[in-house]
């Protein structure tokens, strides 16, 4: 049955409200997995097959609208999700197995609930490209989708070069953490979370929908406050921690 646009928007509406309270209770309770981890929030998993599980339900469900929506006549929605899907194949097959994480586990509950959140914002963005978008011809040439594209790309890059000198620092067999220095790291503690900000923000603009919006307001309540939790991290770990730095936007924040 299809959802009206009218029920649509309230979905949209209450997500982003949710979103809202996400963010300002996770500056207050650091989720507990990567450094933060945690056995006080219940059952572990590998972090390794932790990430896969948690990321691979995005990454199925867009392939499964990618198949509904393929078309000749629905060329920018195909690029679309194929950005989307280029994103979520690297942090479900790639980057989890990169990690040199070993003996590393996070809790259960943070692995259900990345699946629910890749569940709810994945169904809300394909629903959409299924049902409601109208891209002509003409989008390609749009300001809004070459200045998105433009954007999305350049915070892929810039995160993926970031997790890359991250996973580096580290020997396979190395568990320590360690200052990261050089590029932007001399400005900020995460420009890993930066470039995903960037990302989808890019993201945000080439689709310039609804469900897009609360994609990139989703990732900003999370990486936020996961940003500033790391920053603080590094500052209380590292007596000699970079003063000028700041946790995830250059002389901000």
């Amino acid at each position: 049955m299809l959802i009206p646009f009218s029920t649509y928007q309230v979905i949209f509406y209450v997500w982003i409200g949710i979103a809202v309270c996400i963010f300002f209770l996770l500056l207050k309770v650091v989720a507990p997995y990567g450094r933060h981890s945690s056995a006080k929030w219940g059952p572990l998993i590998s972090n390794h097959y932790g990430w896969l599980y948690m990321e691979l339900p995005a990454l199925a469900i867009m392939v499964f609208f990618f198949a509904k929506n393929f078309s000749n006549d629905k060329t920018a929605i195909e690029i679309m999700i194929g950005l989307f899907c280029l994103h979520y194949f690297n942090r479900t097959f790639i980057f989890p197995f990169r990690l040199h994480t070993r003996g590393k586990k996070m809790p259960v509950l943070i692995m259900l609930s990345g699946i629910f959140f890749n569940l709810c914002n994945t169904f809300l963005l394909g629903y959409y490209f299924t049902h409601f978008a109208n891209y002509s011809t003409a989008w390609f040439t749009d300001i809004r989708f070459m200045g998105g594209v433009i954007l999305f790309f350049t915070g892929l890059w810039i995160n993926w070069k970031a997790d890359n000198i991250l996973i580096h620092l580290r020997k396979p067999d190395e568990t320590d953490y360690k200052i990261p220095v050089g590029w932007l790291f001399n400005w900020v503690s995460c420009p890993n979370l930066m470039g995903e900000l960037i990302e989808w923000a890019g993201f945000a603009l080439l689709c310039w929908n609804m469900p897009a919006l609360a994609f990139f307001i989703w990732t900003a309540a999370n990486l936020i406050p996961r940003a500033m939790a790391h920053h603080q991290w590094y500052k209380k770990k590292f007596e000699n921690y970079p003063a000028e730095r700041k946790a995830v936007l250059p002389h901000l924040l």
